[in-house]
Parts: structure tokens; sequence; C-alpha cells
């Protein structure tokens, strides 16, 4: 069921839309790691260590442990492949804090990647007052763990609350207001920056979100 409301995407979801739409992917049956290793001339080895990426100039190897299951490769690569995507340079040499930070965004990035937005959009999970419920159905259709499902889930189902709410405050506000818009520019400038700082307050939720 195609979902009714309006749903804005993110600049990191919008992102990643485009990046599968690139490469002609619209649907989680077209998924697939090694389409996206040998359109960004990634390697991909199997090793008995942890997970990781490796570059070497220009070059990148993305190392799966060879003994996690499919899903959880899957689910690896996708953290490997947004530290190449977002960052520059070898993480051991990081300080702490800033090693943590890109952790964290390629954290983020994974379960956006892993399980797109634009396509979980096609499905009416929105509904479920038990995210549990949900679990299997993601879990299934985009090859991840049970529990990646599972934080995916409640990530997407807290942005749709937040949508809904943006949705009735903006109607409210209409009712209130019925002259606006337009609005002139110096209202405009104001509204910019408290949705800047909203965009920036959600961000934050978001980080915290994915470390639980």
């Amino acid at each position: 069921m195609e979902a009714i409301m309006n749903y804005q995407l993110t600049n990191l979801e919008e992102s990643i839309k485009i990046l599968y739409q690139s490469l002609s992917i619209t649907k989680p049956s077209e998924i697939d790691m090694w389409h996206f290793a040998r359109t960004f001339d990634i390697w991909i080895e199997f090793e008995e260590y942890e997970s990781q990426l490796i570059q070497a100039g220009s070059l990148y190897t993305i190392c799966l442990n060879s003994k996690r299951t499919i899903e959880e490769q899957w689910e690896d690569f996708g953290h490997e492949f947004g530290h190449a995507v977002m960052h520059v340079g070898s993480q051991h040499k990081l300080k702490v804090f800033f090693k943590d930070l890109q952790e964290r965004q390629a954290n983020n990035f994974m379960y956006h990647f892993c399980v797109p937005t634009f396509m979980l959009l096609k499905y009416n999970l929105t509904n479920y007052i038990n995210v549990n419920d949900g679990v299997d159905f993601v879990a299934d259709t985009f090859n991840v763990t049970k529990d990646f499902a599972k934080k995916r889930l409640v990530h997407y189902r807290n942005q749709w609350a937040q949508a809904k709410s943006d949705a009735a405050h903006r109607k409210y506000m209409e009712s209130r207001y019925p002259k606006a818009p337009p609005y002139s520019d110096e209202t405009n400038k104001i509204l910019a920056r408290a949705l800047e700082f909203k965009s920036a307050k959600r961000k934050e939720v978001q980080q915290c979100q994915y470390n639980i």
C-alpha cells in the first residue's frame, strides 16, 4: 500500500534515493552489494577478523567477516561503504572523539542505506502500534537481521510521528493566519532559521536513537 501522507525526505534520505536510482535500483529485490562494489570500484574480501574498510590511495577494499551471516555482512558493508562515501583517511589515526563521531555517522548511513526510506514509503508500515509486528517483514524484505530491522523501524516510526506533527502544526497555523503565505522576506528568513534549528535538533535525536 502506498503511503498516504506526504513525507519529506531528509538530506541523507534523498541522497541515498538518488544513489540507488542512479544504479536503476528501485525495489528491495534489486539491492545487491556486489553491484555497488563494482560500480564504485570497491574490492570485497572475506577474512576472519572484524569487518573494516581499507584505503590505499584512491582504492578501497571492504573486508567482511567471513563468519558472519549474509545479513550481517550486508549490514557491515553498509557501514563500511558509509565510511568510503563520507570519510577520508585512515580511522586508526584519528583521535577518539572524531573516530567515535565517524562511527556514529557511518551507523546512521548504514541504517538508511540498507533499508532506504524511499522504499519503506511504498509499504504501510506506519500503523504498527508495536514495531515488533513489522520486524519480520522488514528483515525478510531487505535481507537484514531482526535486531537491525527493529532499530530501523523505531526510527522510521518516529520520523513519521514528527512528519504528522509538522503537518498538523502547519494546518493549525494556516487556520490561525489565513492570509499567509506568501510571507515577507523578513518573515521567510526567520522561518528558514527556525527550520534549520529544528532540523539540527532532529539530527541530534536521530544520532541518539541509533546509539541505543
